[in-house]
């Protein structure tokens, strides 16, 4: 283990997880997928190693659309992951189901070309069309480039 396990859990309790490595980045993400399922106008994701990932309980998954899969407890509902084809061997964790959610600090906004006008999170964060892969990011509010 390479510190504290990071911990976490569905509303009812039914389905917990913990990771013992750290994370491998934590991101806002503005898609409209991630709004639509989790009612929310941003997500936030933490993501880690799928193999140092230990599942408690049955989640449900159901697939978004081709290569992504979204687990979600079947009795509260709660969403509690996100995995795809595009992020081999990873699984990214909402962050509102996480034990500590405050140690976790968000270092970029990824799909912002998607996100709800009147939602402006004032950060100097970078700001990306897509996944952040290879592409060049434009800059927080303060730093936009037009």
């Amino acid at each position: 283990m390479n510190g504290p396990a990071h911990k976490g859990r569905c509303l009812c309790g039914r389905i917990s997880f913990e990771a013992d490595t750290k994370p491998l980045w934590v991101d806002y993400c503005h898609c409209n997928s991630c709004r639509r399922s989790t009612g929310a106008p941003v997500t936030t994701f933490v993501a880690f190693h799928r193999d140092s990932v230990r599942v408690t309980g049955e989640p449900k998954a159901y697939s978004s659309s081709p290569g992504v899969y979204r687990s979600f407890c079947g009795h509260c509902g709660t969403p509690l992951s996100y995995e795809s084809g595009d992020c081999p061997g990873e699984i990214h964790f909402y962050i509102s189901v996480m034990d500590a959610p405050d140690i976790y600090l968000p270092q970029r906004h990824v799909f912002h070309e998607e996100h709800i006008s009147w939602l402006e999170l004032n950060d100097d964060l970078p700001r990306y069309e897509g996944l952040a892969r290879n592409e060049p990011a434009s800059w927080g509010p303060k730093h936009q480039q037009k």
